[in-house]
């Protein structure tokens, strides 16, 4: 575990009241509005530790890294609005055990996976800019 430095907490901060997944570049920017002399690599470091130490969800969309803060040692996923960005935590018991004998099957061992969904919550389905990504 890295030392707990005043930027780390901070950014750990910022991350637990944003809402939903955010990224570095947004995270810096509303830190340097409050104040803060924290630098973007800075800030993209402690985000990086953050997730490898579970303390953040991480998830790549559209080539961006996003974090939002998670609850640590817990194992889960997300379905996450294209639209809106809202997220959920899901189990999918059905996708571990899948995963778990895909990797066996396999030859693989200590086998760890990610799964988000990417869709349109109830609110953005009913938006008319929704349906020009229903392709996607």
């Amino acid at each position: 575990m890295k030392r707990n430095t005043w930027q780390r907490e901070a950014v750990r901060e910022a991350l637990g009241t944003s809402s939903g997944f955010v990224s570095a570049q947004s995270l810096h920017s509303g830190l340097r509005e409050s104040g803060s002399p924290i630098g973007l690599a800075t800030v993209y470091r402690a985000l990086a530790d953050l997730a490898v130490e579970g303390e953040a969800d991480s998830l790549q969309q559209e080539g961006e890294s996003l974090y939002r803060a998670c609850t640590p040692g817990s194992h889960h996923h997300h379905l996450i609005c294209r639209n809106c960005g809202l997220t959920i935590e899901i189990e999918a018991d059905a996708v571990e055990t899948w995963a778990q004998r895909v990797a066996a099957d396999n030859g693989f061992t200590r086998a760890n996976h990610i799964v988000d969904v990417f869709g349109f919550c109830a609110k953005c389905s009913l938006l008319p800019v929704a349906h020009e990504y229903s392709d996607r």
